[in-house]
């Protein structure tokens, strides 16, 4: 019999950060073990704290670190021996072994497809001719000066008119529309503005991970809202709010990350109507929208819930899907001048203005037609990269409500989901956590898949690999993260 080597290290004085508003004690505490297991901050067969020294660090019941525990054991991260103790699981090859063509070259690294961005082939193309223009133009000199809290006018006019005829938002009003660095700070600004320290903020179900940071930031607590094929749904909104008394929903109603859904028109009146019966704020965030338009021609127009709610709408969205996540341009478009004002007070105190450099080249790129060109070359590559994912994991993954959307959805139980997402770190494919983008309280689980930041390649390898895991109907103990 082969015996395992276990050996005491630095593993027994592991004291881990399980801070955050998002989560219980015990999810946040996986979610601990599971990152510092993949950074290698816990070294695989070494000894764990026992149930009652960790509890006692952490000041919590020895339950709940007992019932982290056993999930780890379960997901394979840790194993165990009575009278000796818990451990990391060892750094050993996975019972079941990815064929011989899923193998990737060490030297070569994981393949993340956590990272939910567009290709970058076309603006790489065009970005150094922009940078000349702005070097050869005889009014640089004014561009570099320091913009106003919202930005430069024309900046904002142009953007305003991308908008109207990229996203449907007929009715943007420039004049209160703020420049912002990317889509994170207009929603940072937009819950500095609408939210009180320990509200509740409602989200989706399953939402966009960065919510989290920023509500954690400001006191709030996050609330799922249950989804169904159309998004967030009408009754379990009203019941939610009902309950929490909340009064600010973040959503995103257009290709929803991570679910890829999109609400209908019908969908979108509903959620219009209970906002204004509840007095309920909107923050909608349309990041994807452009992307899904894209290469649409005869499907019957969305309309963005700022145009069918304006007096309490926040719409916000961004540049980095569309064209490219390093010019981190984004706006936000507030519902009336008081709040306006608020955001402008809000920019001013945390960074006074954005930098004009990557509004600069937006804007060019807005009036000579680039931006649509490198747009509709984005959307055509996620088009053809959906169709291999689609080929390769067939039903698992559920098809998104247009062809262009950057990222697959795979729905499953959050247990499997963590489980997949192990077993596919195991075999070198980076994937995002299932636990980052739940929210407690939801009724929606599964795996986001990010098809646009590696090589076609290493796309197509990756989903074999993905696929190869999602065929273990069982994942072996002994596997574990590294």
């Amino acid at each position: 019999m082969t015996l395992v080597r276990y050996h005491c290290d630095m593993n027994e004085t592991w004291t881990p950060d399980i801070s955050g508003k998002t989560g219980t004690i015990h999810s946040r505490l996986l979610r601990a073990l599971r990152r510092d297991i993949a950074s290698g901050k816990l070294a695989p067969e070494g000894r764990m704290p026992t149930h009652r020294e960790l509890a006692r660090r952490l000041g919590i019941g020895v339950g709940t670190v007992t019932r982290a525990y056993a999930e780890a054991e379960r997901l394979g991260l840790l194993t165990s021996a009575v009278g000796r103790g818990t451990f990391v699981a060892p750094a050993a090859a996975p019972a079941v072994k990815p064929a011989a063509s899923m193998s990737l070259d060490p030297a070569s690294g994981p393949i993340d497809l956590s990272l939910n961005l567009p290709t970058l082939d076309a603006v790489q193309a065009r970005i150094g001719e922009a940078l000349h223009r702005v070097h050869t133009r005889p009014d640089i000199g004014q561009l570099v000066a320091l913009a106003p809290h919202a930005g430069l006018d024309a900046h904002r006019q142009a953007i305003a008119g991308w908008l109207r005829n990229r996203v449907r938002y007929a009715n943007v009003d420039w004049t209160r529309l703020v420049i912002t660095t990317g889509a994170q700070q207009a929603m940072a600004l937009a819950i500095e503005v609408s939210c009180r320290p320990h509200d509740v903020l409602l989200t989706e179900a399953a939402t966009f991970g960065g919510i989290f940071a920023i509500a954690a930031s400001r006191g709030l607590t996050c609330t799922g809202v249950a989804m169904d094929e159309h998004g967030i749904m009408p009754d379990a909104l009203e019941a939610t709010i009902a309950d929490t008394g909340a009064r600010v929903v973040y959503l995103q109603p257009t290709l929803q990350n991570p679910t890829t859904r999109t609400m209908p028109m019908e969908r979108r009146e509903k959620i219009v109507e209970i906002a204004r019966r509840h007095d309920l704020t909107l923050i909608e965030d349309d990041v994807c929208a452009p992307i899904a338009f894209a290469l649409v021609n005869h499907r019957p127009e969305l309309t963005p819930l700022a145009v069918l709610a304006p007096e309490r709408t926040f719409y916000l969205s961004s540049f980095s899907k569309a064209l490219s996540p390093g010019l981190r341009v984004g706006m936000l478009v507030a519902p009336d001048r008081d709040r306006f004002d608020r955001v402008c007070m809000a920019m001013r105190a945390a960074c006074y203005t954005t930098a004009t450099l990557g509004s600069l080249i937006v804007t060019q790129w807005i009036k000579d037609g680039v931006a649509d060109q490198v747009l509709g070359a984005v959307a055509q590559e996620a088009s053809t990269r959906l169709v291999i994912a689609r080929r390769l994991l067939g039903g698992a993954m559920d098809r998104p409500t247009f062809p262009t959307s950057l990222h697959a959805w795979l729905p499953m139980s959050e247990l499997r989901a963590e489980r997949v997402a192990n077993g596919a770190l195991r075999r070198g494919v980076v994937l995002t956590p299932p636990s980052s983008i739940l929210v407690d309280g939801g009724s929606v689980s599964g795996l986001r898949i990010c098809l646009n930041m590696v090589t076609r390649p290493e796309l197509e390898r990756a989903l074999r690999i993905i696929r190869s895991v999602l065929a273990d109907e069982v994942v072996p103990s002994a596997m574990s993260v590294v």
